[in-house]
């Protein structure tokens, strides 16, 4: 076997038959396909055990998180490719052998993951993620979203990969660290492709694996007080996570400006509170023993993708704009 599926459940029943069975359908490379349930309460495993006994089921007794359940089908699977997919999409036809063919295409080698087409389940004709950009505001965001799929069909080099649909090198993980469970959920995707990044490697975005994506299925709504704690406090984590101190000390006006402004955004949505509270998490993790381990040293041999990332957080400043 090429590749392992690696699919995180929380309570998806309403989707689970959909994803499975569209994995079922795809040619080319032979699948094992890990299913990571995070102590659901509905009747996911049972369904699973009794309707597909050839997919591995790794059972939780708790929510463990996103991060903590991938990073359990990763260290499960002995593939050189790992896909990881949310319980609520449905690929299409070609997906898996599209994005095993650019990890394989000459040239590549340093290609650490590839973003799949996302597109709206109820809109399939609209883009719901193309790839992940970052920028100097301390944003991340998905390229293309609400847009026609049909501007966005090329192969194009991304920050980082949707870890909602995405393929990656297993090995890689070796060297770079695995999925940072300090985020439980949200922007882990921003992290670890900040990483990657760091070392060396690139991220693309490959339009001909192409898959339907429900959204929010286990948070419930784009904006909702639980998504806003964590995505607040992820991503002052992460960036200061990944940025040397003067780096991050000369980015800093266009952070606190960045966070300025969605401050005011999650004021107008009525979500002050959380976005206070994930602030505060934020700064306290990045303060924490914890969050001090998880710093990423600082090494001169890798200036130049150190300079390199800059610059793209200043180009996707303006790439900002234009995909808003």
């Amino acid at each position: 076997m090429k590749v392992t599926v690696v699919i995180p459940n929380y309570n998806g029943m309403k989707y689970l038959e959909n994803c499975i069975e569209a994995l079922m359908t795809q040619t080319g490379p032979e699948l094992q396909i890990i299913v990571v349930d995070n102590g659901s309460s509905d009747s996911s495993v049972n369904f699973l055990k009794r309707r597909y006994p050839q997919v591995w089921i790794k059972e939780q007794s708790i929510n463990t998180g996103f991060c903590h359940a991938v990073n359990v089908g990763i260290r499960n699977c002995h593939t050189k490719y790992v896909i990881l997919l949310n319980n609520d999409t449905q690929v299409l036809p070609g997906f898996i052998q599209a994005l095993v063919d650019v990890m394989e295409k000459p040239g590549n080698e340093k290609v650490f993951s590839a973003s799949a087409q996302m597109l709206d389940m109820n809109n399939p004709e609209l883009i719901d993620d193309a790839g992940d950009l970052v920028c100097a505001l301390g944003w991340a965001f998905a390229r293309g979203k609400g847009k026609p799929a049909e501007k966005y069909d090329k192969p194009k080099e991304v920050f980082a990969a949707c870890a909602g649909a995405a393929i990656y090198r297993r090995n890689v993980f070796e060297c770079i660290g695995f999925f940072d469970e300090s985020h439980f959920a949200y922007l882990e995707d921003i992290d670890i492709a900040y990483r990657a990044k760091i070392q060396g490697y690139r991220n693309v975005y490959e339009p001909a694996a192409k898959v339907l994506h429900a959204g929010s299925a286990s948070s419930g709504s784009r904006y909702n007080p639980f998504k806003t704690k964590l995505t607040t406090a992820n991503n002052i984590y992460t960036f200061w996570k990944n940025m040397p101190i003067i780096q991050w000390l000369f980015n800093l006006p266009l952070l606190l400006l960045g966070y300025l402004i969605k401050a005011l955004f999650f004021y107008r949505k009525g979500l002050w509170e959380p976005y206070v509270k994930g602030s505060r998490a934020g700064v306290s993790r990045c303060r924490s023993k914890l969050g001090k381990k998880h710093k990423v040293k600082f090494r001169w041999r890798y200036i130049g993708n150190y300079l390199r990332i800059q610059l793209i957080l200043w180009k996707n400043l303006f790439l900002l704009f234009r995909e808003k």
